[in-house]
């Protein structure tokens, strides 16, 4: 812009400031995801529990995060995004604590419950108040970026969690995680401006919000179910897979989980500009997804650089389809601008609880059966679940012209004027 302001007259200088802040506190939010992964193992010696109750216990997770994500966009639209976002983050640092502190397998079940609240409260008003930041057609980047940052910060929390067990225990390793959480949540309640993400002047119009009756989110909520699952089951599971199935060492089964997730980071920014350029976003999903299936199901039969050279393709297939699934809603006219992290919020509310499904099932099958069942179950289920984008509507032009709520093309994705 002309006078050095981006959208809701803040100075360039302070969204770059909050995007920074954002995208950090996204890096360290996806760290206490997957930092129990590496840490099953030695949670399964301390309870005397196995890949059964592992399922349980990230499956929670998801539970928590994925019943309250339509709660989030709600108090998104009445609180602002920028509150809720930074009080999501600070209940997932609660939780990430109280996980290491835990003395029984039933009180981290409930931590970890609780950790997913919060990492629901966090994600899709964080999401909208990145998009809330930039004008039209300059989103794709920012957004993909906040959208695969996840993979760096879930790759460190593969990777760091099982380089931090040996010489401090699987404990402390939660407890720091959560930490360092919980002072990124406080000083983003200093950086990030009080005016950005703020709550809406008007009232909500009374009646069920078009983001939860429209069409297209409920298609892409059900169509990766399967991936949802799948993904999280691979960044959870390879360590533990690693270890017993493979006989590799903590460190190694940590690096080579790592490739499950950090190549996800370059395809959101990959996949956020596309969908922004090109409206075929059905093909996109199916094409990518497609590949992230066929490249798993090799992973029974693979050795150590087959399973990173899997890992890489999956993970950026993923990251891929995500930065899409994100920037999608930004198209959808039926949905009003402020209802934009809502609309994001059920959709991954469908798939978190669906996931969380998965995962159940997925540890059942393996104390049932063997990883190797449970590999390819995960890839079946991937295939089923993406028949549901049959329903989604074709993407319409991108300019907000006729949008509900939408004054014009310049209105950001969510209320920050």
């Amino acid at each position: 812009m002309a006078n050095g302001s981006e959208v809701g007259g803040l100075s360039r200088s302070a969204v770059l400031r909050a995007t920074i802040v954002l995208i950090a506190l996204r890096v360290v939010y996806a760290y206490n995801w997957f930092d129990v992964g590496p840490a099953l193992t030695p949670i399964g010696a301390a309870f005397s529990v196995g890949p059964a109750a592992f399922g349980l216990l990230t499956g929670l997770f998801l539970v928590g995060a994925g019943l309250f994500q339509v709660p989030a966009g709600h108090l998104a639209r009445r609180f602002g995004t920028r509150t809720i976002s930074i009080a999501g983050a600070g209940l997932l640092a609660l939780g990430g604590i109280a996980s290491g502190l835990s003395p029984s397998f039933a009180w981290l079940l409930i931590s970890r419950l609780a950790a997913g609240v919060g990492a629901a409260l966090f994600f899709s008003p964080a999401i909208g108040l990145v998009g809330s930041l930039y004008p039209p057609g300059r989103r794709g980047l920012p957004v993909g970026t906040f959208t695969t940052a996840f993979s760096l910060g879930s790759a460190l929390g593969v990777l760091g969690t099982s380089l931090l067990i040996p010489p401090i225990g699987w404990r402390n390793s939660l407890v720091l995680g959560g930490a360092v959480l919980g002072v990124l949540a406080l000083l983003a309640v200093v950086a990030i401006p009080r005016r950005a993400g703020r709550p809406p002047v008007e009232r909500p119009a009374p009646g069920l919000p078009a983001a939860l009756r429209y069409r297209g989110v409920w298609a892409v909520g059900f169509a990766f179910i399967g991936l949802e699952g799948a993904s999280f089951a691979t960044g959870q599971f390879i360590v533990p897979w690693g270890e017993v199935v493979k006989g590799w060492s903590l460190a190694l089964a940590g690096a080579v989980g790592t490739m499950f997730v950090l190549p996800s980071l370059f395809g959101g920014p990959v996949g956020g500009p596309i969908a922004e350029r090109f409206k075929n976003h059905r093909t996109q999903f199916v094409v990518a997804t497609v590949l992230g299936a066929i490249v798993l199901a090799a992973l029974p039969f693979a050795g150590l650089y087959t399973a990173v050279a899997i890992g890489i393709v999956f993970s950026f297939a993923y990251g891929f389809i995500y930065a899409v699934m994100y920037v999608l809603p930004h198209f959808w006219r039926e949905v009003p601008s402020t209802e934009v992290p809502l609309a994001i919020g059920l959709l991954n509310s469908i798939q978190l609880a669906g996931g969380a499904v998965v995962l159940f099932l997925f540890g059942g099958i393996v104390a049932a059966t063997s990883y190797a069942v449970g590999w390819e179950v995960l890839v079946l289920l991937m295939l089923v679940t993406l028949l549901a984008l049959v329903a989604l509507p074709a993407t319409p032009r991108a300019d907000a012209v006729g949008r509900p709520g939408a004054a014009g093309p310049d209105l950001p994705l969510t209320p920050g004027r």
